[in-house]
């Protein structure tokens, strides 16, 4: 039976039978995460068959997810975030005792309290967690509804979010604010998000996530969450909070600038809840904790502490890898002898509002003599750090923020001490297909795939070679990746290598949730005619509502099959920023707007009217490698006032945010070029027409040159058109990048028709069988029998495909709608393009210098000069 998201229903609390028993009585206090982990050791030890039972939970739910606390909001209820089975409990005698909370312990008697009665114990387990910091800020005494001091930490709290956003539903604005800009803090406002609310987030550090990122790692997400529409107050410390003007309250800060929300949310740290330890006399921390050694013992040998609550060695752990190795360690200690606590990586793979952040190790470069590499992606606020022995041999730590692909090598190379290549900033430089992966064969068995568990290579291999063939049965087996779910791509990656090395055909699912290929979801998508993410989950799917492989997959899917405009409500959802807001996200939380040129040519009067744009929104102006002009610094709210007056001017989305067809370079062709043998200018226009909009796995670029000088350098295109005396060369799956490919001669001589019509077989054989994010180089690599494959079903028509993808591509081409156009056509979509929700006024933290005579983002060095002269 499942319940709706915030609906009350009964606790299912489940008491093993009553019966008289000699065995030593085992309490547990709390059942959360860490507490049911710790069930599930002892159980997996045996624990259950020497020890009499019983657990506590405070909570009225049973131990839930916390790690995806926030799909509480997008349609998951306490049901589905439960942990394990509802019946464990039962089917292994444990006593469970949900919302029954112990209120004090007698270590003299040997017994706990509840409010309903007395428990003795031979062995207690404190798994009490901890609890949100709540600064002592003064708030108004009118505040009944006490929704000037929620918090997000447990299912219930949650429902009070809900409650209170609920409460505003008939405000025109309705505002949140999330004091604290840490993990939980960046989880909590894309709740806000999700309930519909502007959502702000107040941060009393200079940077957001300050113990996991850098200053440049900081400011990276700083832009990119900014971006997707979350306002972020850095540096900010709350005096006091008072009854608001135009807003429920006012939260006035110690620079005497305020700002008024209708509800604030506090994620401002963990305490450990040691009040239970604390009451009973047992060793304390100074700043609290629960003082344990390395088997988890307390200061009395007959309890133990495990997971937030507890402090080893001066220091409190927040993740839940570290609580779950101590849950190992005592449940090892109850049957006979555990591994002993020896601390915990502190590592951590994060996606928070869609934005990847990754940390790992040293990621502040504290080693004495470290050496960091950076690198700084400007244009899509991307920052990678690795920090290196000081002779360069050992990789220390790492900051990701953007692109966590390249995390589970980083991690490989941190934790088990791998050599690094001779250059360690290959390691985070682009790499043209992704990041770089680190075989499975060059780990040793030793390396650990998963932290939340403990799951190193070899348990893998053993997995293996007993015949576990499945990755949905490793995962059970060896409880690999159902942790914080960081190392599902390692995992993957590995069990596949093994499995390949045995002889053992591999499963291609795109993810967990698909059983399927993409090639394979192509065809269903296809032939059944399916319009939406939902349908197909419903239909072909399985376990939770899609993931961050399978949701922009399918969306590039349904753009491929159907043309629909990505800014359809169906398709959003699944988009990253770029293709949301139909603009490329620059550094500062600014965006660059492409037209569409096709061809490279322009009139003068187009030429003016960029000019004008350019001129009236101050944005820099820059001529790109494929011959079109990128205009930078728009902000949000200025986005469809720009588009509006580019599209007056006879322009249309260039499609630079987009994995599509992005532009056509072309020489000026025989009509001016005396060595020009055909009009390469027209040829690019007609196919930058034909395909402009074309959504697929990967981007699409293309040029077309006039003679065998080859000045549009065609034959490092995707695909590439070179004219000759009797018609045009058709080149193939050609590419620059860190990774150039030549294009490879895949047909000679083709007149106009012969040209389009296999351009438009192959782009569709491309997209209907490619893999997600391959581009048409990867993909041509990879297919089975090679270009004379490739010839045979494109040139050949060897399978009977040919007009049937011709069809495809037609329909394509007939669906074809100007995206910008579509948006501004459209007052709900509008709605998304606003900087702020109540206010047209651009957004005061994004400053800018000029620099050769145009704008560009100031440097943190020259933020900081310009505060100091305002405030002189």
């Amino acid at each position: 039976m499942t319940h709706a998201p915030g609906t009350t229903h009964a606790p299912v609390t489940t008491h093993a039978p009553v019966t008289t028993t000699d065995k030593p009585r085992l309490l547990v206090i709390g059942n959360g995460m860490v507490g049911h982990y710790c069930l599930e050791q002892l159980v997996e030890r045996g624990a259950h068959h020497r020890y009499a039972i019983t657990v506590f939970g405070e909570e009225r739910h049973r131990a839930y997810d916390r790690v995806h606390l926030s799909d509480y909001f997008t349609g998951s209820d306490a049901d589905a975030l439960a942990l394990g089975e509802a019946d464990f409990c039962a089917r292994h005698g444990i006593d469970l005792r949900l919302g029954e909370a112990v209120t004090s312990i007698d270590r003299t008697a040997r017994n706990v309290a509840t409010d309903r009665g007395l428990h003795d114990f031979d062995q207690l387990i404190l798994a009490t967690g901890s609890y949100p910091f709540v600064p002592p800020i003064p708030t108004p005494e009118t505040d009944d509804g006490g929704h000037a001091r929620l918090v997000y930490r447990t299912l219930d709290d949650l429902d009070r979010i809900r409650e209170a956003a609920l409460s505003l539903e008939d405000r025109e604005i309705r505002r949140g604010v999330v004091v604290g800009g840490g993990l939980l803090g960046l989880e909590a406002a894309n709740a806000l998000k999700s309930l519909g609310l502007e959502a702000h987030v107040v941060e009393f550090a200079p940077r957001l996530m300050p113990v996991q990122l850098d200053a440049e790692g900081g400011e990276a997400l700083k832009c990119q969450i900014e971006a997707l529409g979350v306002q972020v107050h850095l540096a900010r410390a709350t005096s006091g909070i008072v009854t608001g003007d135009t807003h429920r309250y006012r939260m006035n800060f110690a620079d005497n600038e305020w700002l008024e929300t209708d509800m604030i949310v506090f994620s401002a740290g963990i305490r450990p809840q040691d009040r239970l330890a604390r009451d009973c006399g047992l060793e304390i921390g100074e700043r609290g904790g629960i003082v344990i050694d390395d088997t988890c013992h307390t200061s009395d040998p007959d309890i133990f502490a495990i997971g937030e609550c507890a402090l080893w060695s001066g220091q409190v752990f927040g993740l839940v890898a570290p609580g779950y190795t101590m849950a190992r360690t005592v449940a090892g200690c109850l049957v006979d002898s555990g591994e002993p606590f020896s601390g915990a990586d502190m590592s951590t793979k994060l996606k928070l509002l869609g934005v990847d952040v990754g940390s790992i190790g040293d990621a502040h470069a504290a080693t004495e003599g470290a050496v960091s590499y950076r690198f700084i992606d400007e244009a899509g606020h991307g920052y990678r750090r690795l920090v290196v022995s000081g002779d360069g041999k050992r990789a220390l730590g790492a900051v990701l923020v953007g692109d966590n692909s390249y995390y589970d090598t980083l991690l490989q190379y941190v934790q088990n001490g791998i050599a690094l290549p001779a250059d360690p900033a290959s390691l985070i430089l682009p790499q043209g297909e992704g990041a770089p992966l680190l075989g499975a064969d060059a780990l040793p068995e030793s390396a650990t795939i998963c932290s939340c568990h403990n799951v190193s290579k070899g348990a893998v291999c053993q997995a293996v070679d007993a015949g576990c063939t499945d990755l949905g049965a490793l995962k059970g087996e060896t409880k690999a990746s159902t942790g914080c779910g960081g190392c599902t791509a390692l995992l993957k990656q590995v069990f596949e290598h093994e499995l390949e090395s045995r002889g053992v055909e591999v499963d291609r699912s795109l993810c967990e949730h698909f059983a399927y290929t993409r090639q394979e979801l192509y065809g269903l998508i296809r032939v059944e005619g399916i319009q939406s993410f939902e349908a197909l989950h419903a239909r072909h799917g399985k376990g939770r509502l899609g993931c961050d492989i399978c949701k922009p997959a399918v969306a590039s899917i349904l753009a491929s099959c159907w043309n629909a405009p990505i800014t359809n409500p169906s398709l959003v959802p699944l988009q990253d920023t770029n293709d949301t807001f139909m603009a490329n996200m620059q550094k500062n939380g600014t965006y660059s707007v492409v037209p569409r040129i096709p061809g490279g040519e322009i009139t003068p009067d187009k030429l003016i009217a960029i000019g004008a744009v350019a001129k009236k929104y101050d944005l820099y102006t820059k001529i790109t490698g494929g011959q079109r002009i990128d205009l930078f610094g728009a902000q949000l709210h200025e986005l469809p006032e720009i588009w509006g007056e580019l599209i007056a001017a006879g322009f249309e989305t260039g499609h630079a945010y987009g994995k599509s067809t992005r532009t056509v370079k072309s020489c000026v062709g025989n009509t001016w070029c005396r060595y020009g043998v055909q009009d390469s200018v027209a040829m690019a226009l007609t196919i930058e027409n034909r395909y402009k909009g074309l959504r697929s796995p990967h981007k699409l670029k293309f040029a077309v040159s006039g003679c065998t000088r080859e000045c549009a350098e065609a034959q490092s295109k995707d695909i590439g058109v070179i004219a000759t005396e009797h018609g045009w060369n058709l080149y193939v799956c050609g590419n620059g990048g860190m990774r150039p490919r030549h294009g490879e001669l895949f047909a000679t001589d083709l007149d106009d028709t012969e040209l389009l019509r296999i351009i438009d077989r192959l782009l569709m054989f491309y997209i209907r069988t490619a893999d997600r994010l391959q581009r048409t180089s990867v993909w041509r690599e990879n297919l089975d029998g090679g270009l004379d494959y490739l010839k045979a079903v494109i040139l050949e028509d060897s399978l009977g495909l040919g007009h049937e993808l011709e069809a495809q591509m037609q329909h394509v081409v007939d669906q074809y709608e100007c995206e910008w156009a579509n948006a501004l056509k459209d007052p709900d979509k509008l709605k998304r393009f606003r900087t702020f929700v109540n206010d047209k006024r651009s957004d005061p933290d994004i400053i800018a210098v000029s620099e050769r005579d145009q704008p560009r983002p100031a440097r943190p060095e020259e933020i900081d000069a310009l505060a100091v002269e305002v405030t002189s």
